[in-house]
């Protein structure tokens, strides 16, 4: 794959392409959004070209427009946008002057599209086989039995375990990142010529998030399509994009080759984004445990997820939970919050064991452990105002309302740093940052004593996953709160955690301060860990799979 792609991008770099007519040219493009009962310019006047077997990086903070211009490569705009000026050529068709049946008939064949949930993606009552190969047929490009061929053929490529067989699970049945491959082989299953992966990594562990990539690079590069890959992630870009184009505020700031790009950002914008994420926690210990968490094994169904597992939270400190997809990372917090009872061992608070199921807790114990969780459109309900998302739990736990009720919530949104004017939106009003934030100020209403934050910044871009970071430090400073932080994100650990729990197929491989767990030497887990943590080097991903090998 190294050889092959530093071909590429030579020739790339010589001529921009082997074919002397681009497969996509973006035109000035404009679309404009609703909101606020008027039309705001969200893309203003791009211009974007792409050649056969090039994969173009779009990077830019939450509201530059990334997922919108990506969509807009298709001929589409989602409800609630519109064009309004600019061209989509694609492949000497103008999607933008095709009626809408004609274009239907381009995506999920010569176009496709790789979201960035894939468990949202997908239809949960039909095998993961019918899927990937629905478009091809519907399509007639290729006979049922032949796609089914083909599509197990794919699942090799991508690594997939038990590649004959996989298909004939269901979603719920497959990991997030299996699913997230099965997904580019349903994209890829037509062979298309254009393929939009939209943030298809984000969610993933990083040693996950390593697989995914080499397997959506070979595959890309062993059919010579060309991709628009877009992300939040530069040392992920780094790994995928032959070019990289920077957007802000709906307009280009620059583009170059990636190499280029990575050594001698031109803007000071691109500079910023180079250099964020500069913050670095001091570790401060403490042995007043406010939680404790002995000799816990659980189980779903007959399946054993959770082994003996030991964690201790010191009080007014952060510990971070790494791992895997699948090591019980939420699992643990499922059993700490009485989601899941426990088979064996106990959960100690303050020094009192608590009651294993949540149904059997006092309200005054389920208020002081509170979770926020990763996603957070799905962690709100998108028909109530933030006022009725923050004011549920200041009405449950603390018997507030009307007048009193909206001074606390002003209280809570000002500790967020927030204002009283999004006290009347709704969440789809809301960046994803501020949606964080909401979640947030909805825990800080019970007022707590432990925060368990389930990967609340993977979603979120760096900048903003800086501010959420940083807003998080300075309310445990202010409020002496506990968090127990789970996320794959090794850089996160090192900016926020006191202590670090390392967990592997269901139990805890080390537990200690931040400094020993990052110190060599590394038991093999932890060292395999460390090592898949992508960097902002183009060859990171080829040297990481060498010395796999």
């Amino acid at each position: 794959i190294g050889s092959y792609r530093k071909q590429v991008e030579l020739e790339m770099k010589n001529n921009n392409s082997n074919h002397s007519q681009p497969l996509l040219k973006m035109s000035n493009i404009q679309i404009e959004g609703f909101a606020d009962e008027r039309w705001h310019k969200i893309i203003k006047g791009i211009d974007l070209t792409l050649h056969r077997g090039q994969i173009l990086g779009l990077i830019g903070e939450s509201g530059a427009g990334k997922s919108t211009l990506g969509l807009a490569a298709m001929g589409f705009a989602r409800p609630g946008c519109r064009f309004t000026g600019g061209e989509v050529e694609f492949d000497g068709l103008n999607l933008t002057k095709m009626p809408e049946y004609e274009k239907r008939r381009l995506w999920g064949t010569r176009i496709t599209y790789v979201a960035q949930s894939a468990a949202a993606a997908f239809n949960p009552a039909h095998r993961l086989l019918d899927q990937t190969i629905e478009s091809t047929v519907r399509g007639k490009i290729k006979p049922e039995l032949e796609a089914k061929a083909d599509a197990k053929k794919l699942y090799e490529e991508l690594q997939l375990p038990e590649p004959n067989l996989i298909g004939d699970r269901y979603p719920h049945q497959v990991s997030g990142g299996q699913l997230q491959r099965v997904m580019t082989a349903m994209a890829m299953s037509a062979r298309p010529d254009l393929i939009i992966f939209d943030e298809p990594t984000t969610a993933l562990d990083v040693t996950t998030q390593a697989e995914v990539l080499a397997s959506m690079r070979f595959i890309v590069e062993q059919y010579n399509t060309a991709a628009i890959y877009i992300t939040h992630d530069l040392s992920v870009v780094a790994q995928m994009a032959d070019d990289i184009k920077v957007l802000r505020y709906g307009e280009e700031v620059e583009e170059a080759n990636t190499r280029e790009m990575l050594s001698n950002p031109k803007k000071d914008y691109t500079k910023s984004l180079w250099s964020v994420r500069s913050i670095e926690k001091e570790e401060k210990s403490n042995d007043d445990y406010v939680l404790e968490i002995n000799n816990v094994s659980a189980a779903y169904g007959a399946s054993k997820v959770l082994f003996d597992v030991d964690i201790k939270l010191p009080r007014g400190r952060t510990v971070a939970v790494v791992g895997e997809s699948g090591s019980g990372k939420s699992t643990t917090a499922r059993v700490i919050t009485g989601l899941l009872p426990p088979s064996n061992g106990q959960v100690v608070f303050n020094g009192s064991p608590l009651l294993p199921a949540l149904n059997q807790r006092s309200k005054e114990e389920l208020r002081k452990i509170q979770m926020i969780y990763q996603m957070a459109d799905v962690a709100m309900n998108p028909k109530q105002t933030v006022l009725e998302i923050v004011g549920r739990p200041l009405e449950f736990y603390h018997g507030l309302k009307g007048k009193e009720q909206d001074r606390r919530t002003i209280e809570l949104l000002e500790m967020i740093e927030l204002d009283e004017s999004f006290m009347d939106r709704l969440p789809n009003e809301l960046s994803g940052g501020q949606k964080q934030r909401v979640c947030l100020a909805r825990a800080l209403a019970a007022d707590p004593e432990i925060i368990i934050c389930d990967e609340v910044t993977s979603a979120l871009d760096q900048i903003v996953q800086e501010g959420i970071l940083k807003l998080l430090m300075k309310l445990q400073d202010e409020l002496n709160v506990s968090y127990l932080f789970i996320t794959h994100d090794i850089s996160t650990v090192k900016a926020i955690s006191d202590e670090v729990v390392v967990m592997f197929q269901g139990k805890v491989i080390e537990q200690g301060p931040k400094t020993k767990i990052f110190s060599p030497p590394h038991p093999e887990y932890t060292q395999l860990l460390l090592s898949a943590v992508p960097e902002m080097d183009p060859d990171w991903l080829t040297n990481y799979l060498d010395n796999k090998k």
